[in-house]
């Protein structure tokens, strides 16, 4: 398969890493570019010479989350979900659990935005390193219900409430103290950290890798964790008929997609609204959206 919206290297023996590569659009996760990131993932799953695979990303963001600006037009889902009321959490969630369910180690390299769908991607990965200054959160929780509900499992109750109250982020180093990454870095010494991480991996044989893997995940999965996430996309589908949902879709009629987050996140001083450069272009309202507005998903 030819990428267009990824690159693909081996930065060293046993190790592939594929970059989320639409930097003008702070990575945001249209179709074409979630299904070459499964693509390269899936063939560096089956490649017996890999053992570890790391997903980062270009520009001054990992994802600021799903594609809301046009980048879905023309393109189907990368693959079939059962249709009908709520297919779209369903169908990402069906995403990001399948790293989850490969075989070898998967290492999400976060740094800048990493919001709404793009901390799904990352939540999906087996081992988290992020930027002591990257900024993780779901800010679409102002507006609707998360489509993947992992914050409970990986932050603790309290926390998880108090993010899903407020769409407030956290930093990398919020991250590790809640769990839910392994480490942060300096940004400068992000890539050289996860690089010594997985060297470290390549290290043990590969049988044993995915069998200790598997072992991990097995005991979260008694706990409860895949049939949790799962019924959390029946409360996100639920969630697209409230009120709230339907002043956010007028807000986009009435004001543009930019304006209404704009609305959306004015009064917390935070996102769209810091000043800074690193401003977020996109997350993911999991409601139908007026038609020549926005993409919606689901």
């Amino acid at each position: 398969m030819t990428y267009s919206l990824i690159l693909v290297d081996e930065p060293l023996p046993h190790v592939r890493r594929v970059t989320l590569n639409r930097p003008e659009k702070r990575n945001a996760l249209n179709h074409p570019l979630r299904g070459e990131i499964m693509h390269a993932l899936t063939a560096g799953d089956m490649d017996p010479d890999i053992k570890v695979q790391i997903v980062r990303a270009n520009g001054p963001s990992f994802s600021a989350g799903y594609d809301l600006g046009g980048g879905n037009e023309g393109h189907e889902y990368p693959h079939y979900t059962a249709p009908g009321e709520g297919q779209w959490p369903r169908h990402v969630t069906e995403t990001w659990m399948s790293i989850w369910d490969m075989s070898k180690p998967v290492i999400a390299q976060v740094h800048g935005y990493c919001l709404a769908g793009g901390s799904e991607l990352a939540t999906g990965c087996d081992l988290v390193y992020m930027a002591e200054d990257a900024q993780m959160g779901y800010p679409a929780v102002r507006f609707g219900v998360p489509d993947m509900h992992f914050h409970p499992w990986f932050l603790g109750m309290r926390k998880a409430m108090e993010m899903f109250m407020t769409g407030d982020s956290v930093n990398g180093l919020e991250a590790v103290e809640y769990g839910w990454a392994n480490a942060a870095f300096p940004a400068a010494e992000l890539e050289a950290g996860v690089l010594a991480v997985a060297e470290k991996i390549t290290k043990l044989p590969l049988d044993v890798l995915q069998l200790n893997k598997r072992a991990i995940h097995r005991q979260m999965e008694a706990m409860g964790i895949r049939n949790g996430i799962r019924a959390g996309t029946e409360l996100c589908a639920l969630g697209t008929h409230t009120q709230s949902m339907a002043n956010f879709v007028g807000s986009i009629k009435n004001n543009g997609l930019t304006g209404a987050l704009d609305r959306r996140d004015s009064q917390f001083g935070d996102y769209r609204t810091t000043g800074s450069d690193d401003v977020v272009v996109d997350d993911q309202p999991d409601a139908p959206a007026p038609s020549g507005s926005i993409d919606y998903a689901g």
